[in-house]
């Protein structure tokens, strides 16, 4: 069975907490279990890492390559922007990754319009708030 990681970055943990005017009501643990579900609706395992520090992010990119995972559905958050070294990371993986983010990055504040991570992904969905993780994983396990 294949197996899909499921990545988040700084703050997504406090989804349902944080800027329910940007996120909304529903928690983190809402979301994953809406992964879940859609995840055995399709057929496939789905492991979870949620990291508020990069390089830990990074250890999950290499990790899921040496476990055979299929593919990556990565919300870096905060990091989207700044970070060079995530973007080096999902380059140096030969794992299709889609990058996901809960708002329209592009319709926020202007430096959130840059993405260093989305050159390296396969995709990039934006603006669907949980549903974004759904299409994610639906394009990498329907492929």
């Amino acid at each position: 069975m294949k197996e899909y990681l499921i990545l988040n970055g700084p703050n997504i943990n406090m989804t349902g907490l944080r800027e329910k005017g940007v996120y909304g009501t529903k928690t983190y643990q809402d979301m994953l279990d809406m992964i879940q579900a859609e995840a055995d609706r399709l057929g496939v395992k789905v492991r979870f890492v949620q990291s508020n520090h990069e390089g830990a992010l990074i250890d999950a990119i290499q990790q899921a390559y040496f476990d055979g995972c299929a593919g990556i559905v990565f919300n870096p958050g905060g990091y989207t922007h700044t970070s060079v070294a995530l973007h080096d990371a999902v380059a140096s993986v030969p794992i299709p990754t889609v990058e996901v983010h809960m708002s329209n990055i592009h319709a926020r504040e202007a430096y959130r319009h840059t993405s260093m991570t989305a050159s390296a992904a396969a995709g990039q969905i934006v603006g669907f708030g949980f549903k974004g993780y759904i299409m994610g994983l639906r394009a990498l396990a329907e492929e």
